[in-house]
């Protein structure tokens, strides 16, 4: 008798890597993701979250590397990969014109759900993303927020192992990005299934994912969970802005104190992670004033996923970052697969 192959991982790659010319997209990425977990990307527009998603829905073939989803190769069994995934891309797919469960018939369709399941299988994933009662409402009259979960449930119907979400509430005001967050916490706990998701949003990573992987420029900086990750900046941290005097001698010094774990330095504002604020901003007016420096201003903060983005790449991520394009973006990716 032919035993099951238990996977203990959903996600893996190894060194994995995607160039467009002289553009490295994806970087030499190597990461895994537990089975049932949610792993999120985090990352800038143009980061290389996308590009990683399309590679291991096999939508895109990596330069070099390996990737596995289910246990499966996306090279070499791409049609395995496809029958245990779900996809959902930020852009809609949904057909405005017709109604919210036709929309859904055509996707059961499409992933060839047997037709005596089809009816079951719709009425109760409706009822999970409370659309049931606009199900017959064309798709033109819904709301964004509707929209995006009719989109998220073409992707469940087929119950996937694993769910890939590219930027799941991009362009959702606030309000609605929350309940598009509740949606996904009760899609995961109802189905016990694995989530891939990409997004720029920190409070969004924090909310959502039990893991986290930082990555710019096409690299992973870090893994770890958001409490972790935060927790290994310091417990607290102070901001400091000062007139530019004597700076090097000012955060050599800083960088003495004990309690002290790292410094990131802007200019004339310093930012110090902590062990214990109310103990080191007494010895920060010691240091100042015997350096002459006048402080002007300083705040004491605990950490937060932004504090641990712009300590690994130097940056913060923006909302309105427009210097990346998706959609032209993925018109190439298209042009030059291969």
């Amino acid at each position: 008798m032919r035993q099951a192959i238990q996977v203990l991982y959903s996600v893996e790659t190894r060194s994995l890597s995607k160039s467009f010319g002289t553009v490295n997209a994806v970087d030499d990425v190597s990461f895994t993701v537990k089975a049932g977990e949610i792993f999120g990307f985090l990352g800038p527009n143009g980061a290389g979250k996308s590009t990683t998603i399309m590679i291991l829905t096999t939508l895109l073939k990596p330069t070099s590397g390996h990737a596995l989803v289910s246990g499966y190769d996306v090279m070499t069994h791409p049609k395995q990969v496809r029958q245990s995934i779900g996809y959902v891309q930020q852009e809609s797919t949904v057909d405005e014109y017709l109604t919210g469960r036709e929309n859904l018939l055509l996707q059961a369709r499409l992933n060839h759900i047997p037709k005596d399941q089809i009816n079951k299988k719709i009425d109760d994933i409706l009822e999970l993303i409370e659309l049931s009662d606009k199900q017959n409402d064309p798709v033109i009259t819904y709301s964004g927020g509707m929209r995006k979960r009719l989109d998220i449930a073409g992707g469940l119907l087929h119950q996937p192992k694993v769910l890939f979400l590219d930027e799941p509430t991009v362009g959702l005001d606030i309000q609605t990005r929350r309940k598009i967050w509740e949606y996904i916490k009760k899609i995961h706990k109802e189905f016990q299934m694995t989530i891939f998701l990409t997004t720029h949003y920190m409070e969004e990573a924090d909310q959502l994912c039990d893991r986290i992987g930082i990555i710019d420029n096409g690299k992973i900086q870090v893994i770890d969970t958001p409490e972790n990750m935060k927790n290994a900046m310091g417990n607290e941290i102070i901001s400091l802005i000062f007139e530019n005097e004597n700076s090097e001698d000012f955060l050599s010094q800083l960088s003495q104190i004990d309690l002290v774990k790292k410094i990131n330095k802007d200019n004339d504002k310093f930012t110090l992670f902590v062990s214990s604020g109310t103990e080191v901003i007494p010895k920060i007016f010691q240091i100042s004033v015997a350096l002459g420096i006048k402080i002007t201003s300083i705040s004491l903060t605990r950490p937060t996923l932004d504090d641990v983005f712009i300590s690994y790449t130097g940056r913060e991520i923006r909302d309105d970052d427009t210097g990346f394009n998706r959609k032209r973006e993925h018109a190439k990716m298209k042009r030059l697969r291969a």
